[in-house]
């Protein structure tokens, strides 16, 4: 089933997300809806509040962007295949235990907040650590555009969302579409829910 992604503006995109029970019966059928709604949305992360539901919970699919990188002879680009192959998870109760490396600024986008983009500062390496799909806790440390992917989808279960990241200057530029976008004055190309 595909879910509606909950629009810029929707008070569920604010709060902090509540930790998953190790016994909840409906966590499969849940992920499996939000890989179905990311896919549908040609996203490559969805943060559980992106669908209306307040837990600590997001997936990635980075494998997808690989291909981008595999026949490069470009050291930098290569190691971004090697980080990407195989960057399809689940992530459940994730803490971020380090952020480490220089801040690079990178443009990042976001399916609540369509055809909005900007240059977002973020440090290099992140470890995590989480439980996946099966209850095994992890600790892993990723670095590029998965580090990114993997901050960007954290933000969201903290009640945190790209745009609080920017300039004020670039904000105020960007207010008329944040507005529209809050009023569902768009047309995202994906199911949306919006703020009534």
């Amino acid at each position: 089933m595909i879910y509606p992604i909950y629009a810029y503006g929707h008070p569920v995109l604010r709060k902090e997300c509540e930790e998953i029970e190790e016994k909840d019966a409906k966590l499969p059928e849940i992920l499996k809806n939000m890989f179905e709604t990311m896919y549908s949305a040609n996203g490559v992360g969805l943060a559980a509040p992106q669908v209306g539901l307040s837990l600590r919970l997001f997936i990635v699919d980075g494998t997808r962007y690989a291909k981008d990188y595999k026949n490069s002879k470009d050291p930098e680009e290569q190691k971004e295949y090697e980080n990407l192959k195989d960057f399809k998870r689940a992530f459940i109760n994730p803490i971020i235990v380090e952020e480490t490396g220089d801040d690079w600024a990178f443009e990042e986008g976001c399916l609540s907040i369509p055809e909005i983009r900007a240059d977002v500062k973020r440090q290099e390496e992140v470890t995590i650590e989480y439980y996946d799909e099966n209850w095994n806790l992890k600790e892993e440390t990723y670095d590029g555009f998965a580090a990114r992917v993997i901050q960007h989808e954290y933000d969201h279960i903290e009640g945190v969302l790209f745009t609080d990241k920017i300039s004020p200057i670039k904000k105020r530029l960007m207010q008329r579409k944040l507005t529209n976008i809050k009023k569902g004055n768009i047309d995202a190309g994906y199911k949306m829910r919006f703020v009534k």
